[in-house]
Formats: C-alpha cells, sequence, structure tokens
C-alpha cells in the first residue's frame, strides 16, 4: 500500500488527493506528512505487526494516521465511528490491539471516556492535525517488502451476534481497489467524494483509486443533504453515491427542482452494499441526467462485480455488473461463492473461516443469484432473506423490486414472520414519500398482482412506518429490527 504512495507522489506531487471544507493535501504531503505521523508512531513504540485500532470520522487525519500505519507494516483494526461498548469492546478484545485512537469527543459522545472505560491500551487522541503523533522519519525502518501479510482487520456489523473479524492483506485491498477503478472507467480529470464512513473497508478502496489515477475526492464527516450541496459544487464533483440510500436521497433533491441539475458537474452515481432496484436506475438516469453504475462487495471481499458506464441500460438496472479478471465466481445451490485475490484471508476465528469457504477455497457468500449469459451477476437474496411460505420458497428481493415502482412508495423492506399455519406469512414493510395518501393492502396486493407476482408470493401483511431502520455506514436496511418489531400477533 506505501508503494503506490511513493509513485503516485513522485508522478504528481503537486495534485491534490484530498480535499475537505477549505483545506486540501496533495499527494507529495500526504507522503511527508504520513511519513512524520509514522516516526511520531514509532517513537511511541508502534512496530511492523503492532495491532493498532482506531474509531475516528472521515477526516484527512484519519488517512494520514491509516498511511502512517500502512508505511510502518503495523496491523490496523479500523472501527466504524457510530459503534459504542459492545462492538468496540469486542473489537479492542479480539484483535488484542496494543494501541487506540480516538477522537476525543465527536458528535456528543465521549470517545475517549469510553475507550477507558472498555479497559483499551494505548489510548491516544487523533482528531487534528496538531493531535497527530509527531517525529522524524529518517529515523524509520524500512517500510513492508511485501504486500501478503495480514495488515488490516475490519468488522462486520454483528447486528443480531458478535462482529467478525475480517482478514485483509494490502493486496487484497489493492485487487478491490483497483478493479474499481478500472470498472467505472475514471481519469485524472475526475472529482471523487468520500460521503461514507473512511473506517468502512470501501475507504482503502476509494485511496487506492485515487493513487492509481491520480484525482481527488471530497471527505465529508457528516454527510447530509442538501447540507452537503454546497461542497459538493464548491470542488465540482464528478462522481458521488456510496449505496442505494444515497442514490435516493441525490434524487430527492433533484425533485425539488426538475430541469435543473442538482449538481452541474455530476455524470456518475456509484456504489454499492445493498441491493438496488430497477427503478432507482431508470430514475437517476432519467431525472438526474446522470449515469448510475452499481456493484457487488462485501467486507470480505471489497469489489466483486461493478457495473460498466458503457454497458447497456437493461445489464446496469437489473444486474450487478460483470467480475474483473481474476474473480472467480461460482453459483452452488443458487449460492454465489467466490475464489480471487480481493478475497480476504478468512476470519480472526479459525473456526469461523472453516466454515467460511469449501473445499475448493471459494468463500461462501450466503447471497443467492445467478450468471447471464453475457458474464453479469444477478442478485436475487440472502440464503437467510428466503421466506418459505407452505412449503415454498419466496424471494423477498422480488417483491422489493416491483414495491420500489409504486409511485406511492418511497422505500421498502420485504420480510417473513412466523405464522402457525404457513409457517412464515410475507409481511411489507414500506415507506412513504411525504404527503402520499395512505397505502392499504388490498391496493398493495392488486398492485403486485397487476405486475404479475405469482399469488402464492403475494403479502399477507402490510405496515406503513416512517423510516426503515438502517445501519450507520452505507444506510443498509435492518431488517432483523423489522422482525423484532413486527413479530407476534396483530393489535
Amino acid at each position: 500500500m506505501w508503494d503506490l504512495v511513493v509513485r503516485r507522489a513522485a508522478l504528481t506531487p503537486g495534485r491534490p488527493v484530498l480535499l475537505q471544507g477549505g483545506r486540501q493535501l496533495t499527494f507529495s504531503e500526504l507522503r511527508a506528512r504520513a511519513e512524520r505521523v509514522a516516526a511520531g508512531l514509532y517513537d511511541r513504540g508502534v512496530r511492523p505487526g503492532t495491532v493498532v485500532a482506531w474509531q475516528l470520522p472521515t477526516r484527512i487525519e484519519t488517512a494520514l494516521l491509516s498511511f502512517a500505519l500502512a508505511r510502518l507494516g503495523a496491523v490496523q483494526s479500523p472501527v466504524i465511528p457510530f459503534y459504542r461498548d459492545r462492538e468496540v469492546g469486542f473489537a479492542l478484545r479480539e484483535s488484542k490491539a496494543e494501541f487506540f485512537a480516538v477522537p476525543g469527543v465527536w458528535r456528543g459522545h465521549d470517545h475517549t471516556e469510553m475507550a477507558r472505560r472498555l479497559g483499551a491500551r494505548g489510548i491516544f487522541e487523533a482528531y487534528d492535525d496538531d493531535s497527530l503523533p509527531d517525529g522524524d522519519p529518517s529515523k524509520l525502518p524500512a517500510p513492508p517488502a511485501e504486500g501478503t501479510s495480514v495488515r488490516w482487520i475490519y468488522w462486520t456489523s454483528g447486528t443480531t451476534s458478535d462482529p467478525k473479524g475480517v482478514l485483509h492483506t494490502d493486496r487484497s485491498l489493492i485487487a478491490g481497489g483497483s478493479c474499481l477503478a478500472h470498472a467505472l472507467r475514471l481519469t485524472p480529470e475526475d472529482v471523487g467524494s468520500i460521503a461514507f464512513p473512511y473506517a468502512h473497508i470501501g475507504g482503502p478502496d476509494y485511496l487506492v483509486m485515487l493513487l492509481l489515477y491520480g484525482f481527488p475526492a471530497v471527505m465529508f464527516e457528516h454527510f447530509s443533504l442538501p447540507d452537503a450541496l454546497p461542497e459538493y459544487r464548491r470542488h465540482r464533483v464528478t462522481v458521488a453515491g456510496g449505496s442505494t440510500a444515497f442514490y435516493s436521497l441525490f434524487l430527492a433533491e433533484q425533485r425539488k427542482q426538475p430541469g435543473e441539475k442538482v449538481i452541474p458537474s455530476l455524470r456518475l452515481l456509484a456504489g454499492g452494499g445493498a441491493p438496488k432496484p430497477p427503478e432507482v436506475y431508470h430514475s437517476v438516469v432519467r431525472e438526474m441526467g446522470v449515469q448510475l453504475t452499481h456493484g457487488y462487495g462485501m467486507t470480505e471481499v471489497p469489489m466483486i462485480t461493478m457495473g460498466d458506464p458503457r454497458d447497456t441500460p437493461e445489464n446496469l438496472a437489473t444486474t450487478e455488473g460483470r467480475p474483473p479478471a481474476g474473480m472467480e465466481i461460482r453459483i452452488v445451490d443458487g449460492e454465489i461463492r467466490l475464489r480471487g485475490e480481493a478475497v480476504c484471508q478468512g476470519y480472526l476465528d479459525p473456526a469461523q473461516t472453516a466454515a467460511a469457504f469449501d473445499a475448493d477455497g471459494f468463500l461462501r457468500t450466503g447471497d443467492l443469484g445467478h450468471v447471464t449469459d453475457s458474464g453479469h451477476l444477478v442478485l436475487t437474496g440472502r440464503l437467510k432473506d428466503v421466506i418459505i411460505r407452505k412449503g415454498e420458497n419466496i424471494s423477498a428481493r422480488e417483491i422489493e423490486d416491483l414495491l420500489h415502482r409504486h409511485p406511492l412508495v418511497g422505500d421498502a423492506a420485504v420480510i417473513g414472520l412466523s405464522d402457525a399455519e404457513r409457517g412464515e406469512l410475507v409481511c411489507a414493510v414500506v415507506e412513504q414519500p411525504p404527503g402520499s395518501p395512505e397505502l392499504t393492502l388490498p391496493s398493495i396486493v392488486s398492485y403486485l398482482r397487476s405486475a404479475g407476482l405469482s399469488v402464492h408470493k403475494l403479502p399477507e401483511r402490510l405496515e406503513v412506518v416512517e423510516a426503515l431502520p438502517r445501519n450507520d455506514t452505507l444506510r443498509k436496511v435492518l431488517k432483523y429490527k423489522l422482525r423484532e418489531r413486527f413479530s407476534g400477533p396483530l393489535a
């Protein structure tokens, strides 16, 4: 990873790499400042292989600390800044972190006090440039000579059980980022944006793109619309996105000013991490006048497939794109399995690693799908997201895609609820656009029947909510919370 920094700093030293507020960091400054931070960390006892956890917001300083750790060859364990005692304590214990970088008080939460309460070792604050460790780079040992050792521990979301520690190398993260950049056909003239937590697996993916192609990205510590729009416009961002929820947020802003581009410089929305209903693709292209490419990735494999901006509208709307060279996809009983350089090395827990990989070394994803004749991957749901009603398997994803076409549905999630007669019944949970007439179950059933949905797949229950519960990273819908809320008999 550090080699990329050195090479890019030599190629385009004065070009900006990160933009935030009124600040910018050039590629040469990234190298020089990261080396000083690495020297400061070295003075504190951080060595190659030392485990350093950090729970920091999306700031320039966070990227500097991360690359400083890469320069040293330390093992870094990024923790999403929204996580609290349970997840943070688990990550610190399981990783055996010897140091823990925190932002102090951030968004009303005292991370330093939490770290002390959890018994973290080597706590230090890294909330701005002045608080970062600083030292003399001439005292540093040589940078890592290879990229195949485990130097990254990322954490799965852990919604109903403890998170899993996912083991990555520099090579696996570089494979993901380089394939993403190639698939999106980015150029040095582009300006990207990082509107999601930098501690997410997408953080290094994005930085690899910047280092390979030499273009900058705007960082957003806290993303919300319309508040973030001035920054997108000021820096003339050409590529934005994050996940399906981000597309919908941009689309909602565009609908406030139809006919006038909400971000004049924008040419591409791109992302992944959550299902993309075809109607969202068509609405973005039609109303925003930009292309949308969606991909498929996970903490264990940051880049699996990605849509190509030059692909057909049909493929961009209904598939997750094609895999890059070197990514093998195997479908076993409907489940997607993966093998390739971007695949993680496994988990901190050897038993979880043994369970996750099959005899041929393919990672079991738990996702369902198929590959088309043109090589495009179509996701159809999760193994655990299949509703079994009277012995028949029903894909929640199929119903959700149809519901997203309904003009009175803003967003939707379909879940299975325990039922004595059927085994499970189909429950549709929807958000409605503000001011919409209230939906009813008969009207939804009628709509789905007219759309061609089989009778045995029709919802037997409808719940209208103000907002679907989501996580704090890529805004994925938390279906387990919906099942907890709506399980049991109707009132």
